[in-house]
């Protein structure tokens, strides 16, 4: 897969990470775009963990490699939830 269609199919699965977790996630486009293409990089480790000879990623519309990649980024979408879950807040 090329360097430009990753970073749509990123951007594309976290949208959709966005849209699936409950709540209001910070961050415009840019955030969403990182966020989904590190989730989709964490999504395709954890299947090469489970499958090591399959290539999830070989087609852009490979369903296996759009759930890894959703999955990888509702993880990583929560962990910056958890990160960023105060910040902008005073305490009084």
């Amino acid at each position: 897969m090329g360097f430009l269609v990753f970073l749509i199919f990123g951007l594309i699965a976290g949208a959709l990470a966005k849209l699936i977790l409950p709540g209001k996630q910070g961050g415009g486009w840019i955030v969403t775009l990182l966020l989904g293409v590190v989730g989709a990089m964490l999504g395709g480790w954890i299947a090469g963990a489970i499958w090591p000879d399959n290539d999830i990623y070989g087609s852009f519309f490979s369903p296996l490699g759009w759930l890894f990649a959703i999955g990888g980024a509702l993880v990583v979408l929560l962990i910056w939830g958890l990160i960023t879950k105060n910040r902008g807040r005073t305490s009084a």
